[in-house]
């Protein structure tokens, strides 16, 4: 199986270029009407084609290195979006714990106490747990500050949401957005650590230098490897290859 054409099993990639030549051998005449060249597959596919202008306009086939690319940046954009799902969630508790807080107040004050049997029988120092101490101290929280807290919950959840976007399409914006908020976020990740160290703190920071060292090195951003004019002809290359595949064809052996 070749997996770059899988594409192909859910659309083909039809082009029809603005100049004549090219045109006239991306397009055949059939008793249904006009056929388009893929210019993944090389297949004719009947209809219209998907999209229309200029040759070094082309859609880039997904191949090789760039479907690679293209893998990574949306495994990104998925671990990104439910990153920011989360983050909206927790904004939505922490502003909801700040409306309910009186309430949950009283409800605390009035069944810890009822747990302290319990925590005997399990040799389970209630008053120094550090899920009660969590409690109290979110409890102990001003109603500005859970505003704020919630605020920036929000606003991160918004801004991972952005890259999972961003990423998802394969846009270069998405590409430098997500390199420079994750890049940014390392520090404070290093700074966790060096606080506590978890398999899930450890797991998140290389994934996110991973993703950064990935982005800049791969997609040449901030002028890396040659920066946009690189990255530029390395795509603009592969669609005119395709192009010239597609409207040259093999060469036809002529009888003498």
């Amino acid at each position: 199986m070749d997996w770059n054409l899988l594409a192909c099993a859910r659309h083909h990639l039809t082009y029809a270029p603005d100049e004549p030549e090219l045109r006239d051998h991306l397009r055949v005449d059939t008793v249904d009407g006009a056929a388009w060249r893929c210019l993944r597959c090389g297949d004719y596919v009947p209809g219209p084609p998907r999209a229309a202008g200029p040759a070094d306009e082309a859609p880039v086939p997904l191949r090789g290195q760039l479907l690679r690319d293209a893998v990574v940046l949306r495994a990104l954009a998925v671990e990104r979006a439910i990153r920011g799902g989360l983050l909206l969630l927790g904004a939505y508790a922490v502003w909801r714990f700040r409306g309910a807080q009186p309430a949950v107040q009283i409800a605390f004050d009035q069944d810890l106490p009822l747990l302290q049997p319990l925590a005997d029988r399990l040799h389970w120092n209630l008053a120094e747990s550090p899920l009660v101490h969590l409690v109290r101290t979110a409890l102990a929280t001003r109603p500005q500050t859970l505003t704020w807290i919630a605020a920036g919950l929000a606003c991160y959840g918004l801004l991972q949401l952005a890259e999972g976007t961003g990423l998802w399409l394969l846009r270069r914006w998405g590409e430098y957005l997500a390199a420079i908020a994750t890049a940014a976020f390392i520090p404070l990740e290093v700074y966790e650590l060096i606080e506590r160290v978890t398999w899930v703190r450890v797991t998140a920071l290389l994934i996110n230098i991973g993703a950064v060292v990935f982005l800049v090195y791969r997609k040449r951003l901030f002028g890396a490897r040659g920066g946009r004019p690189a990255y530029d002809a390395e795509r603009h290359h592969a669609s005119l290859i395709q192009v010239a595949r597609a409207a040259t064809g093999p060469p036809t052996a002529h009888n003498p």
